[in-house]
């Protein structure tokens, strides 16, 4: 089990070249597990393929962990890449990638996270009603926003709901900041959500349309 202090958060930038990433960690920074870069986060970078089916899909690396162990011969790294891949229509999958190069370990978090897609219930450009979930130490709060109000959210619950396609949402994210914890935490909030009509069928009730407001004189 690798030491916590030996364990840092990598730069989005390391990601676009894996072989010099892996190289110059492999060198060696100075001072125990390469500490002078810890803690260093940038937007979550987005990749849109086709996926199996012809649909459009986006990927968004949320973070890169980096990990060694000491052994004779030096030390020896691994990386973890937690990946989120979403249609933006209401789809979206959580995935982790572990490999020895930062490039494999993206790619195995993205296969992982397209084979864990699920889907969301949304309500034009925003959700249906607000949600509260939470995840180990992270608690996430969702909260419906009207049209032209866009994500205020942080930039790893960001990442999430815009690969599901929510574009107009109020979020506050209340206990741990890990990055880990926070996507699952916004994940499972997601999944909790229930449109209206979804609630009557269940329920056995006709749904009713909405009484339109009185016209003015």
């Amino acid at each position: 089990m690798a030491n916590e202090s030996e364990t840092e958060i990598i730069n989005k930038e390391e990601v676009e070249n894996a072989s010099a990433s892996e190289g110059a960690l492999a060198r060696g920074r100075g001072g125990r597990g390469g500490r002078a870069g810890r803690g260093r986060r940038a937007d979550a970078p987005e990749v849109r393929f086709d996926g199996p089916g012809g649909e459009e899909l986006i990927e968004k690396v949320v973070f890169i962990n980096r990990s060694s162990k000491v052994v004779k011969g030096g030390r020896r790294f691994k990386f973890s890449a937690l990946v989120v891949v979403g249609d933006k229509k209401g789809r979206v999958g959580l995935g982790l990638g572990k490999a020895t190069e930062v490039a494999d370990a993206i790619r195995r978090g993205g296969e992982d996270a397209r084979r864990q897609m699920t889907f969301v219930a949304l309500k034009d450009t925003t959700i249906p009603h607000e949600v509260y979930s939470e995840f180990d130490g992270a608690r996430v709060l969702l909260r419906p926003a009207s049209p032209g109000t866009g994500i205020i959210a942080g930039k790893t619950v960001r990442a999430v709901l815009e690969s599901a396609g929510v574009r107009d949402v109020l979020s506050k994210s209340l206990g741990s900041k890990n990055a880990a914890n926070v996507v699952k935490a916004t994940l499972s909030g997601l999944q909790q959500l229930r449109l209206r009509q979804d609630i009557f069928k269940s329920r056995g009730l006709e749904v009713r349309a909405a009484a339109s407001a009185p016209a003015g004189n």
